[in-house]
């Protein structure tokens, strides 16, 4: 059978709990919580003789989406919807997708339509022998950068958790704020452990307008290169003013989850920097679109992850890798999770990150481990 002749024959979702590795915690609350297992979703989607893999990461202290809610939506009706379509045609699932969980305001369950988007190209690549790259004739880069993550520690014990993270061969560097008085001490700390070191911040929507525009000029001493969402998603004439009053660059995640968002903030100018976050824009085919468009303007780009395991950290790889994204990436899953489900995966050397090149993802998913493991 031809790629052409396959159809979708099924859509299966596995609840699977991951050993967490190290605590972590946003302006939301809680990410990773040590002694209690990170859930992922993972999916599978078969056609014929071939099978992809995605993934999905439920933290409903940074979206709506539960392991209940993934799920229920992914059985109950992304799967419905595309059983029996061309395994092809990855544009035409987005679009059914749209009918079966309708975008509202932006985009409606991205992280579910994520999982089954990745599987799809994962599938799609599979069936052809090519890696995600080469199925989209794009690819500019062999190797991503990845940032260490320092999040909730107190100025006393930054200097460990940055030595940590050179230990491992890291050398750039990202700080969660907006959690608490301390933020611009743990800043100050980590720029001292690491002085020549690239340096960005996020604040997942902690702040106002006023309480961003002081705080950034508190890091422009500190040499911090991005200052990443720094107000809630919606408050697009809040960044629009920040944008001109900042004294650092604002760049934008939560803000961007659909490509029309981004087409939104750069007519009103009100984005420095654009960041590509898979599950966030509900997969590789959106994401695609949304940093062509952010390229297209002539906007900086940078990668973020949401925590994932390998199969999200594949997936995020070859995106970045599509655009070339040379500044240091936020794909901080094998900080805190342990991807105990795959065989031959991604490697990571002194905080690079090789991009797969075998078919699909380029990673083996160990399917009689994730059977087991499923809650």
């Amino acid at each position: 059978m031809t790629v052409a002749g396959l159809t979708i024959d099924r859509v299966e979702t596995f609840a699977v709990p991951l050993p967490t590795l190290r605590p972590f915690g946003v302006s939301g609350g809680s990410i990773a919580v040590m002694g209690k297992p990170s859930v992922r979703i993972l999916v599978k989607v078969s056609a014929g003789e071939f099978a992809g893999w995605g993934e999905a990461t439920p933290i409903p202290a940074w979206t709506y989406e539960t392991c209940e809610s993934i799920v229920s939506t992914i059985d109950g009706y992304l799967a419905p919807a595309i059983t029996g379509r061309p395994a092809w045609d990855l544009d035409g699932v987005a679009a059914v997708f749209d009918w079966a969980i309708n975008r509202g305001f932006s985009i409606g369950s991205p992280l579910a339509k994520s999982a089954v988007d990745v599987a799809l190209h994962d599938l799609v690549g599979r069936a052809l022998g090519v890696s995600i790259g080469q199925l989209w004739g794009q690819r500019r880069a062999e190797a991503i950068q990845l940032g260490w993550v320092v999040s909730g520690q107190g100025p006393a014990e930054v200097a460990a958790a940055v030595a940590e993270g050179q230990d491992l061969g890291y050398q750039a560097f990202k700080v969660k704020i907006g959690l608490g008085p301390s933020d611009m001490r743990i800043v100050e700390a980590v720029r001292a452990a690491a002085p020549d070191a690239p340096l960005w911040v996020d604040a997942n929507q902690a702040y106002s307008v006023a309480e961003a525009v002081r705080i950034s000029r508190e890091l422009a001493s500190f040499g911090v290169t991005a200052f990443e969402q720094p107000l809630p998603a919606n408050d697009i004439a809040g960044l629009q003013r920040l944008r001109d009053l900042s004294a650092v660059p604002v760049a934008l995640d939560e803000s961007l989850r659909h490509p029309t968002d981004m087409a939104t903030f750069v007519r009103l100018g009100a984005v420095d920097i654009a960041i590509a976050k898979v599950q966030r824009s509900g997969g590789l085919l959106l994401s695609r679109r949304l940093l062509q468009l952010a390229e297209d303007s002539g906007l900086r780009l940078m990668g973020s992850g949401l925590t994932d395991s390998d199969i999200g950290l594949a997936a995020s790889l070859h995106l970045f890798a599509a655009f070339g994204i040379t500044s240091p990436v936020d794909l901080n899953g094998r900080q805190f999770v342990d991807s105990v489900y795959v065989g031959d995966t991604v490697k990571v050397v002194d905080g690079m990150a090789s991009v797969p090149t075998g078919p699909g993802l380029g990673i083996e998913v160990d399917e009689e481990k994730v059977r087991r493991l499923a809650l």
